[in-house]
């Protein structure tokens, strides 16, 4: 017997590598993990590959395992019909030398038993066939003159009891087999053994066996799942790489498309595909390309209608300045001499002084997109206290508040909170905010809500007026946009006014944000990043707030982490105008 020794194997590539990589090997197997999903998910060729391999797998071993068993049952049927065909003439024989015995001794007997099996094993090699003789099955063997007699080193331990049991209470010419597994050469191999009863003289009955050695068949059909499984491997093989290929074919276009629109969207408008030949991949590209011309076209001659309404808007503002300065100066004169002017033209010179201050107004917001639009807008940023701000333009908008009947308030649990900002725009956009809530307040109360954490400060203005719908919500900032233009307006106004906003708090790195509910107000919030080096993180005030579902008294301030100590203050500041 050789023997065997166990060594330590360093395991298939794909874990060496992943030992080489670093890390432990849970760690490594995760991170395959997440590649392959990461793949699955991004990558329609992966995926076609990946799932024609695995049908082509299952197939195969559906297939396989089929023909597996048809050619194994097509071998051991071939292999039991020749051993039944020797086997009956082979017990023929035996039965006619025993039936022809005139011995009546019991050396006579042993010595035509003996000659008997010998000439049954005849030309047979003992590791291929082996003869065995055997007494009944649960018969008294105390009398018999032959006990178990064998060639070829075969016991009766190899014989099932079912096959034994069978012999001896089945007819005394019936033939039966089982399939059994014998001993040859210290290991264990397939057999098939086929035993009848005989009479010896003087007429006791045993059991005689032919057993036959079946590795050959195994042998056989064990080469042939080996080459099975080495053509199914070669077959998992070509099938992955043809279907990489055609798939690559297939896809590779709708890639190369996809990453021509992800240039087009980031502006590089030259971007094209490459078209080859006249299939439905370069129909594809050519119709894609013929889109990307128009779509370069478009947007072109829209720049160029921008610049041109842009430079428009700037020239005209321009040469509007020097004109409506001397108009507004002679308006000022009739203006101041109004009183003594009849009633008719005192009126005329009043309206003219206030639609030139209109005009005036109108004119710089005009000028100050203009700057905007040609990225001229410069900021001019200091560390300020927001709550300053906050306050001059609550006494800025004083005379509107007592015109509307308005009560504004400061709701926080801060007292201090230093922002890095130019104070003139967020004065500007903090100014705008109010005088519409003041227009549109209905004489309700508006609340200055001032919130911060450590990287972010919001500041919401609140109206209890007549609101405004999610639609008007989400185009109040646009240019020239006004949710009734039939409206009657107190202060009038451009349009412009929170565009203008938006644009200072974009300038700050922030942005401004409106909700509100018909019949039930409005609140606008400026988000503002506390340090020009930070950007602005979750706004500290809810939009839009929780009484927008039940009118709660929202001028009581809320408890919230003060950003100039560690505990927690709760402070009211109220402005009463």
């Amino acid at each position: 017997m050789s023997e065997s020794k166990t060594t330590v194997s360093a395991g298939p590539l794909w874990l060496r590598r992943l030992r080489a990589a670093g890390g432990s090997l849970p760690e490594r197997l995760h991170g395959f993990r997440g590649h392959t999903t990461r793949q699955w998910r991004r990558s329609l060729q992966f995926r076609t590959v990946a799932a024609t391999v695995m049908l082509t797998a299952m197939a195969f071993v559906g297939v396989g395992a089929f023909l597996s068993g048809q050619i194994a049952q097509g071998l051991y049927q071939e292999r039991l019909a020749t051993a039944l065909d020797e086997s009956r003439r082979g017990f023929s024989t035996v039965e006619s030398i025993f039936d022809g015995a005139i011995g009546s001794d019991q050396a006579t007997t042993t010595e035509v038993v003996l000659d008997a099996l010998s000439q049954l094993q005849g030309s047979f090699d003992e590791n291929d066939r082996k003869v065995l003789l055997v007494p009944v099955f649960g018969e008294d063997q105390e009398n018999l003159w032959l006990g178990e007699t064998n060639v070829g080193g075969l016991t009766s331990n190899a014989i099932p009891d079912e096959l034994r049991e069978a012999i001896a209470t089945g007819e005394a010419d019936a033939i039966h087999y089982r399939p059994v597994t014998i001993v040859v050469e210290n290991r264990d191999v397939p057999a098939i053994a086929v035993g009848t009863r005989v009479v010896l003289p003087p007429g006791n009955e045993y059991e005689l066996y032919l057993v036959y050695n079946i590795a050959s068949a195994q042998q056989t059909l064990d080469y042939i799942h080996r080459s099975l499984w080495v053509a199914g491997a070669v077959l998992l093989l070509l099938v992955g790489t043809i279907a990489w290929f055609v798939t690559r074919a297939v896809v590779g276009p709708v890639g190369h498309a996809a990453d021509v629109s992800e240039k087009l969207a980031a502006g590089e408008l030259q971007e094209r595909m490459e078209v080859h030949g006249e299939d439905e991949v370069a129909r594809l590209g050519a119709s894609f390309n013929h889109m990307a011309d128009s779509l370069q076209h478009q947007i072109t001659q829209l720049a160029e209608l921008s610049q041109m309404q842009q430079r428009f808007v700037s020239d005209v503002s321009h040469e509007l300045r020097t004109p409506l300065t001397t108009v507004r100066m002679a308006t000022e004169v009739l203006y101041e001499a109004r009183n003594e002017f009849d009633p008719v033209n005192e009126r005329s010179a009043e309206l003219l002084y206030v639609q030139v201050e209109r005009f005036q107004a109108l004119l710089a917001d005009l000028l100050e997109i203009s700057r905007f639009d040609a990225g001229a807008a410069v900021l001019e940023s200091e560390p300020t206290d927001i709550f300053t701000v906050v306050r001059s333009v609550i006494e800025g908008a004083q005379p509107l508040a007592d015109q509307s009947g308005s009560q504004v308030s400061v709701v926080s649990s801060l007292q201090r909170c230093v922002v890095d900002m130019d104070a003139r725009r967020i004065d500007r956009i903090l100014r705008n905010l109010l005088v519409n809530a003041l227009e549109h307040g209905d004489g309700n109360p508006i609340e200055f809500l001032v919130e911060a954490t450590d990287t972010t400060v919001a500041v919401a203005v609140r109206d209890h007026g007549i609101g405004m719908s999610e639609l008007d919500a989400s185009r109040v900032f646009d240019r020239f946009w006004r949710a009734d233009p039939a409206r009657a307006r107190t202060s009038g106004g451009s349009g412009l006014g929170l565009s203008i906003a938006t644009e200072d708090a974009r300038l700050h790195g922030g942005w401004l944000d409106a909700s509100g509910r018909e019949d039930q107000g409005s609140c606008f919030r400026l988000t503002l990043p506390r340090s020009r080096d930070a950007d602005a993180g979750e706004p500290p005030i809810p939009l839009p707030p929780a009484d927008f579902s039940n009118q709660a008294d929202t001028r009581q301030p809320t408890s919230s982490p003060d950003s100039t100590g560690p505990a927690a203050r709760k402070n009211s500041d109220e402005v009463k105008t």
